[in-house]
């Protein structure tokens, strides 16, 4: 018996070995299988997700350039800036003295960062819960503020002894120090305009727009106003990549790749004079602060080239910030708000009749005693006059006077000048938003509206329009394009290229000119409507406007348009300054409210810029006044 129980045990245990055997045997069969499956089979699709978890190809964004008045002073600029972000997992029971030390730098609440550095949960694809290590705590902070967090973390939880700790202690101090608080691998950029509302509707503003790439949500500056807008293909420059391994959102330095730089944007120098813009707000400021007009806008320009020195409008924002105020703000006034001019708009009239010889400026016209009957209405003078030579009716601003001249030049003759001196087109500024104002063709102009458009009725301009056609009686004639681009600089300061002075047309002769010249003198006068614009050491030609705002059905009484444009040195002009408020009071006429306000700021202007004065005996005391200012250096605002 013993023999066979002593085989049947054995037999037992074969059968069991043999069975452990088989087992391991599928065991092993199914991991080498498995192993195959991983490494061979599925090699490339494992891979790929791998890749894409740590491998990331990171857009580095240009820097965008810099906008410059015409001596290279900065006006709106552009600075790298962190993202702040914080791995909550590694700050543990520290949270309430983090938050109190660096809510101050971040100038964030203590309580609103408090719970952000608290740890949150979330679960991913394969159904495992993870922590959240990548929490943005603050966009757009300064190098300077970044500095100060890393200064504050270096220093975070410090005991005495701290080498006396246990080693994880030491450890976890050190990733709570060094890993705890750190930026996004790649920088922000913030745009700044020093000067704050300093030339705002010229500058314009940005805005940031967020688009998702495979990798990648990225963050680009966009121009939305003014020159940020037109030039923006050119402020904004190309980007560039970098292809590396993100590690926990972090930026594994050592395994970059390919890093390609981005080209930064080209610089904008414009034809703005920062020091005369100062001089240009400041007095309309005051000068709103007078007279409480709804609005108001200036324009400085150089006649012979068409340069814009200075633009602004009233009321007006700070373009760092331009969310804080309502859009009326952000309209530029002086592109995109259309009036009836009245009596400055006598300049294309009286110019037209010159050029085409119909009168000389000792031409006689009745102006029939301040009332005119034409078409069954009247028309009347704030100043009668009877019998009046062309150099007079232009002085004393008489609608009798003009329209008399413009019925006899003829309605296609008059319609002509009119579309000539640029009315009723854009200027071709280089800004948005610029309107057309309103000129009809003379079929549809009414019977009435062939004794009124000669005086500045029944059309609409903008203040533009309207300085750039009194530049062109100032520069011979010649109709510029306004210019407020000057030059393209590349980031080394190279010149890239320059935008040329251009032409537009040749309105009337510069013998016709010249009469215009000599009549608008005598307007700044004492026998004149303008002789409140009328300059200590300069001679002065202009032309004021009061004119009635157009409402449904008729004009609305007691409201009024005051306006004034005029140029100086009159015989040899260097700059042309128009000045229009909308609804001033008490007072409403131009030669009341926008000609002193032109006398203000040209006086001040000619001082700064050092303007040879063509009077006599005040060469030197004027010329002098400008020589201390510094190459490129404006004053201080």
């Amino acid at each position: 018996m013993m023999p066979i129980r002593k085989t049947m045990t054995k037999l037992s245990q074969y059968r069991r070995f043999l069975s452990m055997a088989v087992l391991l045997a599928i065991a092993f069969a199914g991991l080498g299988y498995r192993l195959v499956d991983l490494q061979v089979l599925q090699h490339e699709q494992i891979r790929s997700q791998a890749a894409r978890r740590t491998e990331r190809t990171l857009v580095r964004a240009a820097r965008r350039g810099n906008i410059l008045d015409a001596h290279q002073t900065l006006l709106a600029g552009s600075q790298f800036v962190k993202t702040v972000c914080a791995d909550p997992t590694l700050i543990g029971t520290n949270r309430a003295a983090m938050a109190r030390g660096l809510a101050p730098i971040l100038q964030l609440d203590v309580a609103w960062l408090n719970q952000r550095l608290q740890p949150s949960y979330f679960t991913n694809e394969q159904g495992l819960t993870k922590s959240h290590q990548y929490v943005v705590l603050k966009n757009k902070v300064s190098t300077e503020d970044w500095d100060r967090v890393r200064e504050t973390m270096r220093r975070f939880g410090a005991v005495p002894d701290e080498k006396r700790l246990p080693r994880a202690e030491q450890a976890a101090l050190r990733a709570l120090r060094n890993s705890a608080i750190y930026t996004a691998p790649l920088d922000d950029q913030l745009r700044f305009y020093p000067h704050g509302s300093l030339a705002a509707h010229v500058l314009g503003f940005v805005s940031t727009e967020e688009y998702r790439t495979n990798q990648q949500v990225l963050v680009e500056t966009v121009g939305r106003h003014g020159v940020e807008l037109t030039q923006n293909n050119s402020l904004t420059g190309v980007a560039g990549w970098r292809e590396t391994e993100v590690l926990r959102s972090r930026e594994v330095s050592t395994f970059r790749g390919q890093d390609i730089d981005p080209r930064n944007g080209h610089n904008v120098v414009l034809t703005i004079d920062a020091g005369v813009q100062h001089i240009l707000e400041t007095e309309l400021i005051e000068a709103v602060q007078k007279y409480s007009p709804v609005g108001a806008c200036g324009i400085v320009i150089r006649p012979r080239t068409g340069d814009i020195v200075a633009m602004a409008a009233l009321p007006t924002f700070n373009p760092n910030k331009p969310g804080d105020y309502p859009m009326d703000a952000l309209r530029n006034r002086a592109i995109s708000d259309i009036y009836e001019p009245g009596s400055t708009f006598k300049i294309v009239t009286i110019a037209g009749a010159l050029n085409d010889g119909m009168v000389s400026l000792e031409s006689q016209y009745d102006c029939d005693n301040g009332h005119f009957y034409f078409a069954n209405h009247r028309l009347k003078d704030d100043h009668p006059l009877g019998l009046a030579s062309i150099e007079v009716i232009v002085a004393k601003s008489s609608n009798i006077g003009t329209a008399k001249v413009g019925l006899q030049l003829g309605k296609d003759n008059v319609y002509r000048y009119v579309k000539g001196f640029g009315f009723g087109a854009p200027t071709g500024i280089d800004l948005k938003g610029e309107v057309r104002g309103i000129v009809d063709p003379p079929g549809k102009w009414s019977q009435l509206q062939s004794s009124r458009v000669p005086i500045g009725q029944g059309v609409a301009v903008t203040p533009l329009q309207m300085v750039m056609a009194m530049s062109a009686i100032a520069n011979g004639g010649r109709l510029m394009q306004p210019r407020l681009i000057d030059r393209y600089l590349d980031e080394d300061g190279h010149e890239i290229l320059r935008t040329p002075s251009r032409v537009v047309n040749q309105v009337i002769s510069e013998t016709a000119a010249r009469q215009m010249v000599s009549a608008l003198k005598r307007v700044v006068s004492s026998n004149g409507t303008g002789i409140k614009a009328t300059m200590e050491h300069y001679s002065v030609a202009g032309k004021t406007g009061t004119a009635e705002k157009p409402g449904r059905g008729g004009y609305i009484h007691g409201k009024y348009v005051a306006s004034f444009v005029g140029f100086f040195p009159a015989d040899n002009p260097e700059l042309c300054i128009g000045i229009v408020m909308d609804d001033p009071k008490p007072v409403y006429y131009g030669g009341q409210t926008a000609a002193p306000t032109f006398r203000n700021i040209a006086e001040r202007t000619a001082k700064f810029l050092a303007i040879k004065p063509d009077l006599a005996g005040v060469e030197t005391q004027v010329a002098s006044a400008g020589t201390n200012r510094p190459s490129g250096v404006p004053p201080a605002f």
